[in-house]
């Protein structure tokens, strides 16, 4: 026949055939994790799935997830994003580049407000795309700098991939947000100093404003800012600065912050009950599409750790003669290259649980590891043949815009993606220099386990023995 461990293995490999046909993730998840569950441990598969489901569904760490959703889509209703770049744009004139330049400034702010990537890159792609066009600038750059933009949100705070990677890796959710700042920050520079680069090397790929579009009077430019800049970057200042300083959870600062979204919608007069229901709707939807990403992926996880196939994958890498520098290349080099066919989301909740127990061996830090992979997750938006980023913009562009052209403009960023995830890995203080500064020698505050049993639920001599989630 065949062996638990050859089961478990047949699982994984099953569920990236069942995924590349196109089949939903969460459901199939659950299918392979109940299929090759009941063969392994029999009906008391389905015990597990309603632990790992009512863990799922109570889990703290997770209340966050809707109320940061929340906040993203009422604001990207609220007509904030015409203003802001308008503002960056009267702000960055005179500087080479300054469109690509306001484009990357309005998309890292944006990004930090919502954390929705298809949105920003769609807004930005009806917004800066068409402007970038019109002045003259090259079709590649111009689409570069709108995808690689529009993806910072995956790093940048309050990201939700932080919060994924935070209950899957059990790492407290606020010191990852103080550990991807200062990375977060140093990529959207990066990418600004190629744009000012590239526009000082090569001029005529992005060609400066006329002196008609640049001189604006110094008064309407502060009007400018303050009524679009500083009431968005304060109250993204005030959900980070509460998270950080530990004035609250990351649960009430997102609810804070969906608040303070409705109160600048309102004072945009761009409020409506219509937007607020569609912003709810879809709020909705993502959240469901989370919590049952997590109960698919606790399920299969659980399994194929069971049945022995977690303990393959440890005995083959511990096998090999690795050190932490090459496990580390290893490990991010495998991350990229699954970048290519899969979403993030499929990433975190199945690839990387295989790593988290791999991080002890060789003297990890989970935290400075999830940030490296919140930067090589970036990639997976930029990078053919999925790169949804450059698909996203493909949808509101011009029909003469290739899509070969975005897939070249995002290629520059890709090496900057690169470039960054070494110097972080060169400079750690990069990551652990603010989580230290705030917190000290502690790890910040607790994350939550989603490993208990529910109250008066199943006893653990009624479960077989399961292997630890990290």
């Amino acid at each position: 026949m065949i062996s638990d461990a050859g089961l478990g293995l047949t699982q994984l490999l099953l569920f990236l055939f069942f995924i590349l046909l196109g089949f939903p993730i969460a459901f199939t998840l659950m299918a392979m994790g109940l299929f090759f569950g009941y063969l392994g441990m029999g009906e008391r598969v389905f015990d597990l799935l309603i632990q790992r489901t009512y863990a799922v569904m109570s889990s703290d760490v997770l209340i966050s997830v809707p109320l940061f959703v929340l906040m993203g889509y009422i604001i990207e209703r609220a007509n904030i994003l015409d203003r802001l770049f308008r503002a960056l744009q009267m702000a960055s004139g005179n500087i080479p580049g300054s469109l690509a330049v306001a484009t990357l400034a309005t998309c890292a702010l944006f990004a930090t407000a919502t954390g929705i990537v298809g949105a920003v890159v769609t807004l930005m792609g009806l917004l800066a795309f068409p402007a970038m066009l019109r002045a003259g600038y090259d079709v590649k750059l111009a689409a570069g700098v709108v995808c690689a933009g529009g993806c910072l949100g995956i790093l940048i705070p309050p990201s939700i991939m932080l919060i994924l990677y935070g209950a899957t890796a059990g790492v407290s959710v606020v010191q990852l947000y103080a550990a991807a700042f200062i990375p977060g920050i140093t990529l959207a520079g990066l990418y600004i100093a190629y744009a000012i680069g590239i526009a000082i090397l090569k001029p005529e790929v992005a060609p400066r404003l006329p002196p008609e579009a640049v001189k604006v009077p110094f008064g309407q430019l502060v009007w400018a800012l303050l009524t679009s800049f500083f009431p968005l970057a304060l109250l993204i200042a005030m959900v980070l600065g509460a998270i950080l300083m530990g004035l609250a959870t990351p649960s009430e600062a997102a609810a804070m912050g969906s608040l303070g979204s409705i109160i600048l919608a309102v004072a945009y007069r761009s409020f409506s009950f219509q937007k607020l229901k569609e912003s709810v709707f879809l709020t909705a939807r993502t959240s469901a599409m989370v919590c049952w990403l997590f109960v698919g992926s606790y399920i299969f996880s659980s399994v194929f750790g069971y049945l022995g196939g977690q303990g393959v994958v440890e005995e083959f890498v511990k096998s090999l003669p690795l050190n932490t520098f090459t496990f580390m290349l290893l490990a991010q080099a495998i991350i990229f290259v699954l970048g290519w066919p899969l979403e993030w989301t499929e990433i975190i909740v199945i690839f990387v649980p295989i790593f988290l127990p791999l991080l002890d061996d060789f003297g990890v830090d989970p935290l400075f590891f999830g940030i490296l992979i919140a930067l090589n997750l970036q990639t997976s938006f930029l990078s053919p043949p999925v790169a949804m980023a450059a698909f996203y913009l493909k949808g509101v562009a011009p029909k003469h815009v290739k899509i070969e052209d975005i897939f070249k403009g995002c290629m520059p960023f890709i090496y900057i993606v690169v470039f960054t995830m070494l110097m972080v890995y060169a400079f750690p203080g990069l990551v652990t220099w603010l989580p230290e500064q705030l917190y000290g020698g502690d790890a910040g505050p607790p994350a939550v386990s989603m490993e208990s049993p529910p109250e008066g639920g199943f006893q653990e001599e009624e479960m077989p023995e399961l292997p630890p989630l990290r």
